[in-house]
């Protein structure tokens, strides 16, 4: 069996926190090699196996890997201990329509899925709780970001001085070019236009920066954001993008596993 071959951030010693790559898994074609996203298109045999070697990698059992079924939204959905004691379908219900994953249990993986859209791993030190946060351009600006933070306080008695954020693998500002209606709703939704759009032959935005100055707007301090860099439509023989491959292609998992 191939073994993925991972992107890994450092969050800690308590953590696992890592984007999964194109590389080491079963898929093929759009969705090769390594994809488990099952909402896709993807051959489900290979969806098993690729998530077979991604728990056996993080040393967990395969149903500890929590992922959700995303729509854009600001769901968050918290997992507790109490969760692996439902039956499969009442688990599945759990994880519909839910863009952000959170925990505090030990052993347990939260990610998300993207391929463009911008994902966030939120760590909370001192209460050794983590989410997992997708942030497509409409979640960024329904400030889904935000919200998890907030979640995380009322669930955790997380304070956000506390949490180290890392802003993973997503869609560039020279890369993501918008329509006017886009850029409308950004400006609508009161952000700063200034900071975060560009004009080229039409407007380009900047969520990994929107998601930046969501943190610190929600009171994460600036030297605990860590920002990737790495641009998924400029590298899309590494990682997956929806823009180069169309919608029937594969996923990056995003994940946080608590130790």
């Amino acid at each position: 069996m191939t073994k993925p071959v991972l992107k890994y951030f450092d969050l800690g010693n308590a953590v696992t926190a890592f984007s999964t790559t194109r590389k080491g898994g079963e898929s093929s074609g759009s969705y090769g090699e390594f994809n488990i996203n099952c909402f896709c298109g993807d051959d489900l045999s290979c969806i098993v196996a690729n998530r077979r070697s991604l728990a056996q990698v993080l040393g967990v059992d395969e149903d500890h890997i929590i992922q959700s079924h995303q729509t854009h939204d600001t769901v968050c959905r918290m997992i507790t201990g109490n969760y692996f004691q439902l039956p499969v379908n009442a688990r599945k219900m759990l994880l519909e329509g839910v863009d952000c994953v959170m925990t505090n249990e030990l052993g347990v993986c939260v990610g998300v899925s993207t391929a463009d859209c911008i994902p966030v791993l939120l760590y909370d030190e001192k209460h050794h709780a983590a989410a997992a946060v997708h942030a497509g351009w409409r979640g960024t600006v329904a400030r889904i970001v935000e919200k998890a933070v907030v979640e995380m306080q009322y669930g955790y008695q997380t304070d956000p001085k506390d949490i180290k954020a890392v802003i993973g693998p997503g869609i560039s500002l020279y890369a993501f070019e918008v329509g006017q209606e886009v850029y409308d709703e950004f400006a609508h939704a009161g952000f700063d236009m200034s900071r975060i759009a560009k004009m080229y032959n039409k407007w380009h935005i900047d969520l990994p920066e929107c998601n930046r100055i969501q943190l610190e707007c929600a009171g994460v301090i600036p030297a605990n954001i860590y920002m990737s860099g790495i641009c998924t439509y400029s590298q899309p023989e590494e990682f997956f993008s929806a823009r180069r491959l169309g919608k029937e292609s594969g996923r990056i998992f995003t994940g946080i596993l608590l130790k």
